[in-house]
């Protein structure tokens, strides 16, 4: 008696023992042919490259032996795998549950199709795997500013020296492109190196993609705490003193304080800033503001190395005062309004000018808030 045939569909880009149990179990169900997603659809649906070629993913994947055959799928978008269920006839379609749409039922019934569901098991032993868990941890990471932003900018440092403090962050949220998550430097990162973090000094890859953010003619200067902070592990106390790039760092990498950190710096997603927003349109530079920010920047980096959680508190409050007197539509009332909410924690801010994020301070859970993980 023939076996029956079983179709399934993916990208397989980076295979993991998900891809695996998933084919393991797929097979179970009669003959099983993977269709794969062509370069191009991918690039197509996702906006990007695939990190291996499709004949590469064709040679691995039929190399399993729970494998009947494997190909690149003809077909294009959601549903590439059209063509295939047209020409194999396969009596089952499986999916695991997370990959279950309405199209694919939909394509299943045209054709006479049984569509199966399963649910995400791993192999015994090994840890449950998703691709987009697995390429979320290879992403390029990220950064956030703690406090003293905008003592990176000479205007500002050269009437007070000051420290900007960074924390570099993994990869496993995805920040939306929100302001003040450095995502213009990040943007230009993956041009040159891909989604992925590049090895060398990290000092030397901040000044490379500095360059990069600010050819020779650009209107505005990027300041270097964004590209500094995307490369350098741990929390990192960029010391400004009217230039563009720090006159010292200071770091902390070691696992007691990023674990500390990570346990009470906390994010709350805020509204985007408005279309055509300017936080420099309007201007307050004095002496006495500027102060007040270095000020908020060295007491972070104190109660960071310290484990304060009420200095550290003190802090993203008072860079945002900071901010509000030297650059007031760099905290619009809407932004006002969103940090009173956290009066009964340690201290509150933002991620960047006229929102973002909330950055809230406390060693309590705050309400719509996600714990941040500090990369070193």
């Amino acid at each position: 008696m023939q076996n029956k045939k079983v179709l399934v569909s993916g990208c397989y880009d980076l295979i993991h023992g998900g891809h695996v149990a998933f084919f393991k179990t797929a097979a179970q169900f009669g003959d099983l042919h993977v269709s794969v997603g062509a370069d191009s659809n991918i690039q197509l649906l996702k906006d990007h490259a695939p990190h291996f070629s499709e004949q590469e993913r064709v040679f691995i994947i039929k190399s399993f032996k729970y494998v009947k055959d494997a190909f690149v799928a003809t077909g294009k978008g959601m549903l590439d795998f059209e063509p295939e269920i047209a020409r194999i006839k396969p009596d089952y379609f499986v999916v695991n549950k997370d990959g279950y749409t309405e199209g694919k039922q939909k394509l299943c019934d045209k054709y006479g199709v049984e569509l199966k569901v399963l649910e995400r098991i791993p192999e015994e032993g090994l840890p449950a795997r998703s691709s987009s868990e697995t390429k979320l941890g290879l992403r390029f990471p990220n950064r956030v500013c703690i406090a003293g932003g905008w003592l990176d900018q000479p205007w500002v440092s050269e009437i007070q020296h000051g420290s900007v403090v960074v924390a570099a962050l993994s990869a496993e949220h995805d920040f939306e492109n929100r302001c003040g998550m450095a995502s213009s430097s990040r943007i230009v990162a993956k041009k040159i190196w891909g989604d992925k973090l590049p090895e060398g000094d990290p000092e030397e890859l901040g000044r490379i993609l500095f360059g990069a953010e600010n050819p020779p003619g650009s209107p505005y200067v990027s300041g270097s705490q964004d590209q500094l902070g995307l490369f350098m592990p741990g929390v990192n106390q960029l010391c400004y003193d009217g230039n563009f790039w720090p006159q010292q760092i200071n770091s902390a990498v070691d696992k007691e304080t990023c674990e500390w950190l990570s346990s009470v710096l906390q994010m709350v997603p805020f509204k985007k800033r408005p279309d055509g927003y300017n936080p420099l349109l309007e201007q307050n530079v004095t002496k006495v503001g500027v102060k007040r920010l270095a000020e908020s920047g060295q007491l972070c980096w104190d109660s960071i190395l310290k484990h304060d959680v009420k200095g550290l508190g003190a802090s993203l409050t008072g860079t945002l005062e900071a901010w509000y007197e030297i650059l007031p539509l760099t905290v619009p009332d809407y932004c006002w309004d969103e940090i009173k909410k956290y009066d009964q924690h340690a201290g509150a801010g933002f991620s960047g000018a006229g929102g973002g994020y909330v950055l809230v301070a406390s060693d309590k859970p705050v309400e719509g808030a996600f714990k941040i993980k500090v990369r070193f």
